[in-house]
């Protein structure tokens, strides 16, 4: 897919080492985000920032072999790269020990970031980079630019407010939830529905934001765009784990939905690539479009 080719992403917050019982993997929701943009033809920077250390110094040189501007990823003398422990219940779902203060807590931008910031078509952030004041403050100021801003919930307890969560939705032109995390945070906001779709309405109607999606996990995901609701029923896959599959999945809907594809194909495409990426372990797996094609045709892959 390099219908993308021309799209310039900016991605913000955390970059890490996620470490499984018997080894560790590069990180981060918004590198994985990234990362996946890249293989659809984005030019995409990575905004963040590292330990002087030699987690800090393989991450850069691993990202910079992948294709991402890394000059925007600032190294920290006082704070060590990040690290999260990833625990895997017995269907792959994962839960998260994520070490506090890490190195992308205290994201401050150099120059380069802010013009590469200043020229991006798309901007992707999440909620977890908040929890300190230094990176929320650079994340504020990223907001104040012109491009599309994409705001990728990602509730980590004890790592979130309520009212940090709606001053981010506030700011963003389209949101992505996972189900869990829309109704727990509708219900703060005191709707009375617990349906999916009549909660999408209710964010839209309380932020003015009339783009986003909701991810069900195996039973695919909800896309809102145009004022419209499209639905993606999920396809079938034995999961290996689900790291980095909801990063995956939005990736592929956003690429799609702005360079100009329908938003029924975006949703499909999508929910497949999500899908791979619970099929094979990691993050960041190597997938062939030729495998999402025919996972979207319901071919045996």
């Amino acid at each position: 897919m390099n219908n993308g080719k021309n799209l310039k992403a900016v991605a913000y917050g955390e970059v890490l080492w996620d470490v499984f019982d018997k080894e560790k993997k590069i990180g981060g929701a918004p590198l994985n985000v990234a990362l996946r943009m890249k293989t659809f033809g984005c030019e995409v920077a990575m905004i963040s920032c590292v330990g002087n250390d030699e987690d800090g110094e393989a991450i850069i040189n691993q990202v910079k072999s992948l294709g991402l501007e890394t000059d925007t990823i600032v190294k920290s003398e006082d704070f060590p790269t990040g690290l999260v422990n990833v625990t895997l219940n017995e269907r792959g779902s994962a839960s998260y020990e994520i070490a506090y203060p890490s190195a992308w807590d205290k994201i401050e931008l150099n120059d380069f970031a802010k013009k590469i910031a200043s020229d991006a078509d798309v901007l992707i952030y999440g909620s977890l980079v908040c929890r300190d004041k230094i990176s929320r403050a650079s994340l504020e100021e990223l907001l104040q630019t012109q491009a599309y801003k994409v705001f990728d919930v990602n509730l980590r307890k004890p790592h979130y407010t309520y009212e940090m969560l709606e001053q981010l939705m506030h700011a963003s032109n389209f949101i992505k939830f996972n189900d869990e995390e829309l109704l727990e945070i509708t219900a703060t906001m005191k709707s009375p529905s617990i349906s999916l779709e009549e909660n999408m309405r209710f964010i839209a109607e309380k932020t003015k934001v009339t783009a986003m999606c909701v991810t069900r996990g195996k039973h695919g995901a909800l896309l809102m765009w145009d004022g419209q609701i499209y639905e993606n029923g999920g396809y079938p896959v034995e999961v290996s784990d689900t790291v980095g599959a909801g990063d995956s999945f939005l990736a592929a809907l956003i690429t799609s939905l702005l360079t100009g594809k329908e938003p029924q194909y975006a949703i499909n495409f999508a929910c497949a690539v999500g899908a791979l990426v619970a099929q094979a372990p990691g993050a960041n797996p190597e997938i062939p479009f030729s495998k999402i094609e025919n996972l979207m045709l319901n071919v045996k892959v």
